[in-house]
């Protein structure tokens, strides 16, 4: 373990001032000049012979500054030494380390552009400059009220819903439990700070009656129809869906028809049954196994045209994305009276209380209740 040692020396010039510079042993790697090096120059100076009161006030102001920095330094140094690198993270960009991590939620998309809203937000609240040393709780209250009475950068007539605020405030709260176990924060500032309230989510879904017309027309696209009846049987998300090679799916004889996939949002492995029906809807595996189900399926705003268009022709009065497939799923299966559990462990949540969501919407249960008020 190395133990540095911090010495404020004196250098006199020909300009007849004296330079200070930090003595640092063992040297350090300086970045600007591509080597090690044991002088740290701190562009101070100081007036060699004071000749009037100014010079002298000069002098006495450098050194106690230079002096700060020589211990601020000796600081940083053993932080680094005892992995404690929180006490040398004072003069970190907060808003480079947040992107940091908003760059690494790449692979998903939908996740991704949250994170990357969040950074767009932060940003202006910080008018683009930010210093971990800023970050406290006053810091952390503040962007939660900049979030609450924001308006969108979509327009300057709405304010965020409250489903955005839940997500980006989320999202920040997580940046700072990173940086916390990075250790570039010594304690959590967002701590005693609540979150925003989770909004009543809206899930467009079709009926079965409407899933049975847009069987009876056809889509402009045949991979894009096969993929969208797919996601309806099984649940599966865009993504995945792109990724699904023949592979996947597998047989059992006490099981029957199953896929094993790495499911993209949630980074983990699935194992989902598939109906006999769904499987025919592919028609004939293809001999490569590694060859993609749904060859061809890219997102395309052209497609998402063909969606509506499909809709519309098939006579249904819905806004309709890939992702009300999935939705359709869910709806249909709870409908069924299928309980919130199962439907969460087909869908691959997390969580139980993102499966509720669809539980608001119908089921069999409220129908009935529904019916029992007869005249």
């Amino acid at each position: 373990m190395k133990s540095y040692r911090v010495t404020l020396r004196e250098q006199k010039n020909k300009s007849g001032r004296t330079s200070l510079y930090l003595d640092i042993y063992p040297p350090i790697y300086d970045e600007k000049k591509k080597k090690e090096t044991r002088r740290k120059f701190l562009d101070l100076y100081l007036f060699e012979k004071p000749t009037n009161k100014i010079e002298r006030e000069h002098n006495k102001f450098t050194l106690v500054k230079a002096k700060q920095i020589e211990s601020e330094w000796q600081m940083d140094l053993l932080g680094q030494t005892l992995d404690m690198p929180f006490i040398s993270s004072k003069d970190l960009d907060f808003l480079a380390y947040f992107k940091s991590i908003v760059k690494k939620r790449y692979t998903s998309k939908g996740n991704y552009d949250n994170w990357l809203s969040t950074y767009n937000y932060l940003e202006d609240y910080t008018d683009g400059q930010c210093q971990m040393s800023t970050i406290d709780e006053a810091f952390c209250q503040g962007f939660k009220d900049y979030l609450d009475s924001c308006y969108t950068k979509k327009s300057s007539a709405y304010k965020l819903s409250a489903n955005s605020k839940y997500s980006y405030f989320n999202k920040f709260r997580a940046a700072i439990k990173q940086a916390m176990e990075d250790k570039h924060l010594h304690y959590n500032p967002i701590l005693r700070i609540k979150a925003f309230p989770q909004g009543e989510s809206f899930r467009e879904f079709l009926t079965l009656d409407e899933v049975k017309k847009l069987k009876a027309v056809r889509c402009d696209n045949p991979v894009l129809e096969k993929a969208a009846f797919w996601s309806i049987r099984t649940g599966m998300r865009w993504g995945d869906c792109m990724k699904l090679k023949w592979e996947k799916i597998q047989y059992s004889e006490t099981s029957g028809y199953f896929i094993r996939y790495f499911q993209g949002k949630t980074q983990t492995w699935e194992t989902l049954p598939i109906t006999n029906e769904a499987v025919a809807d592919l028609g004939e595996f293809s001999k490569n196994q590694s060859d993609l189900v749904f060859s061809g399926l890219t997102y395309s705003s052209h497609n998402n045209f063909l969606l509506a268009k499909w809709a519309m022709n098939a006579g249904i009065n819905k806004h309709i994305t890939f992702h009300c497939f999935r939705h359709t799923n869910a709806t249909l299966l709870i409908s069924a009276g299928e309980d919130i559990y199962t439907v969460s462990k087909m869908l691959g949540h997390k969580e139980l209380r993102t499966t509720e969501i669809y539980a608001k919407v119908l089921n069999s249960k409220k129908v009935e209740a529904a019916n029992r008020i007869k005249f």
